[in-house]
């Protein structure tokens, strides 16, 4: 082995023994997390209802429901219609008592379930995934740090494996089963390892994307040839000077009447009613129900009523598409069910790679340990 190749193991292994229990974790979350829409719809009766032919209840009376059964709600930032044959969702700001996640029958306004969001599993085990369940700003460095550091291990890996002849890429690209049991958990390492990189890194730079702004920002100006639009990053303000302005109608009307009639096919709204003085009211509607690509979307000002801004899907940057898509990336629903499978596959198999990798360096260390045939008298004559 040359010193390059002596020096990238070295890295290769003790940088897998730095982070390999937390990518181990990250990983695993990874897996349970790519199909918890898919679970959950199996699980739980209350994310569907019955398709009716009528439309929406308003986002008031919707709120008028929350408002009534839960006095204590401080603010409701959330209104999430997710499909004629889905609940509607609001997010209610209990203020000390945390939040409480009310589902509503968006024909009827009738509250059908409600959660503290800190209680699902899977909100745990995305809250596990971004921060190993300790706080937020220490978590998402101690994740962020292990990512890029296997980012680094599977590159490492990849060029210490890469086969020097054509004549043993072929069989370098499968695993041998009727090996032993030591061979066979070598090739798991390797081999997999080559088939999951160019995945893991996929999943991983988009999972950096979601922890740091700046890096989604990187991506956006990368993507735009370095451009950046300014009607896409401008801030959006209500005019406070204006609060005593009444609309005809509540503002969060007028925004999902406006995205229905603009966007008539799309099968989820989201309304965003931010709950600052200056904050605006906004509404997005998606393509598909619980997926965040194709988006059209819409900044009305919380008093007047007045559209502020407009962002349409066939108008928007290939940045601003590319950030929009990064959730849909990284649990692979970006591809629908094959791209999820993809993801859980490559998420298994990145998982295992710190196990069989331990078991490699276990193995070899004792291998070394063990003395040869002969053993300490053999070197003792030839010291002799």
């Amino acid at each position: 082995m040359t010193p390059f190749k002596k020096a990238l193991l070295f890295c290769h292994r003790w940088l897998g023994f730095i982070s390999g229990l937390v990518v181990f974790i990250v990983s695993i979350t990874g897996c349970i997390f790519c199909f918890q829409d898919e679970i959950q719809d199996a699980l739980y009766d209350h994310r569907h209802v019955v398709a009716q032919d009528k439309p929406y209840k308003k986002p008031s009376e919707l709120l008028a429901s929350v408002k009534r059964d839960f006095p204590k709600a401080i603010s409701t930032d959330y209104i999430v219609y997710y499909g004629k044959d889905r609940p509607a969702g609001v997010f209610a700001n209990m203020g000390k008592d945390g939040f409480e996640y009310v589902f509503l029958n968006p024909y009827t306004a009738q509250i059908t379930y409600h959660e503290k969001p800190q209680t699902n599993f899977f909100v745990i085990v995305e809250y596990i995934h971004m921060y190993l369940l300790i706080p937020p700003p220490i978590g998402k460095w101690v994740v962020s740090i292990a990512v890029i550091i296997f980012m680094l291990i599977m590159v490492t890996g990849l060029i210490l494996w890469w086969p020097k002849r054509k004549s043993d890429r072929k069989r370098s690209f499968t695993i041998k089963w009727g090996a032993k049991w030591r061979r066979v958990n070598y090739d798991l390492h390797n081999v997999l390892g080559f088939y999951a990189t160019a995945v893991a890194l996929i999943l991983s730079i988009s999972g950096l994307a979601i922890a740091f702004e700046a890096v989604s920002e990187f991506f956006y100006k990368a993507a735009n040839g370095g451009t950046t639009y300014a009607w896409e990053k401008k801030e959006v303000h209500s005019d406070s000077l204006h609060t005593t302005l009444t609309a005809k109608q509540p503002v969060i009307d007028i925004a999902l009447a406006h995205a229905q009639k603009v966007s008539p096919m799309a099968e989820m709204f989201l309304i965003h009613n931010d709950p600052t003085l200056s904050g605006a009211i906004g509404v997005g509607a998606y393509a598909k129900s619980y997926h965040y690509y194709r988006r059209d979307g819409w900044e009305f000002d919380k008093y007047s009523g007045k559209l502020l801004q407009t962002y349409m899907m066939d108008k928007k940057s290939a940045g601003l598409k590319l950030q929009e898509m990064n959730y849909d990336i990284h649990v692979g629903q970006i591809l629908g069910l094959p791209g999820k499978i993809i993801a859980f596959l490559a998420s298994l198999i990145a998982a295992s790679l710190p196990i069989t990798g331990f078991i490699i360096w276990l193995g070899k260390r004792n291998k070394k340990s063990k003395p040869g045939k002969g053993g300490p008298r053999r070197r003792a004559v030839a010291a002799a």
